[in-house]
């Protein structure tokens, strides 16, 4: 017996069941997908202290002006 035949097999006992006892099969609502929101990097202290530096640079730099 190949995969198909059992596959036919399995349908048909399956069919038949439903046709005996309806009810046998629950059927539920699908899940809905999960919304895909783009992914954002917590900054680490070491982000954090280089754009600190950044910013006293770009204020050292305008007071010069």
């Amino acid at each position: 017996m190949t995969k198909d035949e059992l596959r036919q097999q399995l349908q048909q006992q399956f069919e038949q069941h439903l046709q005996t006892n309806p009810d046998a099969v629950t059927l539920y609502a699908a899940e809905p997908e999960p919304e895909t929101r783009p992914w954002k990097k917590k900054p680490s202290l070491l982000d954090q202290a280089f754009a600190q530096d950044l910013a006293e640079i770009e204020k050292e730099l305008q007071a010069k002006d």
